[in-house]
This record gives C-alpha cells, structure tokens and sequence, in this order.
C-alpha cells in the first residue's frame, strides 16, 4: 500500500483553531498578575476527608507555581489522617509532634491492562520532628498521631504534573476522623 498522504494533502474538511487558542492562552498567561508571595491570609483551610488542611500553594490559588500543591496537614493529639493513594510521589517534612506512618506498597503492572495488588500488611515508619519523609508512587499510605501532648503538623508536597498528563488515580480509601461520613 502506497503512502496516501499526497492524495489527500489538500482536502480540507473540519477547521479548528487549537493552535491559535493555545497561542492565546500562553500570551494571557503572561499577562497575568500571578502572585510570587503567599500570605498567611491567602492560605486557606480545609476539613477534607484527607483531614485538616491548610492549602500553602494550589492550583486554584493564583500563584506562579504550576507544579507542586504543598499543604501543612494538622493531626490532633491521638488522632490519625485518611488512608489513600495516588500515582504521585509525595514527599513530607515533620514540623511539630511524633508519629508514624503506615505504607502498602503496591505491587503494580503496567500491560494491556494496568493491574495492581495490595500486600496484606503495610510497613511502618517512624518519625519526629525535623524528619522528612518519602511516600513512593501509588502507595497506600496513612500517618498517625502518638505524641499524647501536642497536635502533629507536616508539610507534604505533590507533583501536579502527574495529573497534567492524564494519570491522576487518586482513591480515598479511609476518611480521618476529624471529616467523618461527609458527603
């Protein structure tokens, strides 16, 4: 079969203007005023299913950040986060308080299908204050409160960019207490 592309080269059916639309976009772009400096009052809260969050940078805040979401994520005293998962690394540093976490790493395959299985019991990590620590792609994860005087806080980072290209598989699989049955 001969290539056919020369046949049909001047045959005009369907016209779009998706290059000219992301031309605009991208010179709208840049005419934004996108802020450069978060302040505190920027900065919202939310009870989530996740738990309490306070947003430092996200997508829907208007900043120059186009990649990450960063929150600081508060645990009360005895207390625990949800239990999830996402296709995206997260990375934590321990701020206040002393806890652990809780990680199924997923054995996954990537084929015809994508398929994975969770192990029956999850390793668990350790940490304190001034610790970082590293959540691998698509781990079922959740973090947990043991120091009995003082409320936890951690600042977790996440790669937008994984959502960018179609791989966003986030599953909430456990709500933290705080957020209860909400729907």
């Amino acid at each position: 079969m001969s290539y056919e592309e020369k046949v049909n080269a001047n045959y005009r059916g369907q016209e779009v203007t998706w290059y000219r639309d992301r031309l605009q976009s991208a010179e709208q772009a840049q005419k934004e005023n996108l802020k450069s400096l978060v302040t505190p009052e920027d900065m919202p809260w939310e009870n989530c299913e996740q738990g309490i969050l306070k947003h430092l940078i996200h997508e829907e805040m208007g900043t120059v950040e186009h990649t990450l979401d960063l929150v600081i994520q508060l645990i009360p005293v005895g207390s625990r986060s949800g239990k999830h998962r996402h296709m995206g690394e997260e990375y934590m540093f321990i701020l206040e308080g002393s806890g652990y976490s809780l990680h199924w790493d997923v054995e996954m395959e990537l084929g015809d299908k994508y398929t994975w299985r969770v192990p029956d019991s999850p390793s668990r990590w350790e940490w304190e204050k001034g610790d970082s620590v590293y959540i691998p792609p698509n781990t079922i994860h959740q973090h947990f409160n043991d120091d009995p005087e003082n409320p936890l806080r951690f600042i977790s980072a996440e790669s937008r960019i994984i959502r960018f290209m179609g791989l966003d598989d986030l599953e909430q699989l456990e709500n933290a207490p705080e957020f209860g049955d909400k729907n």
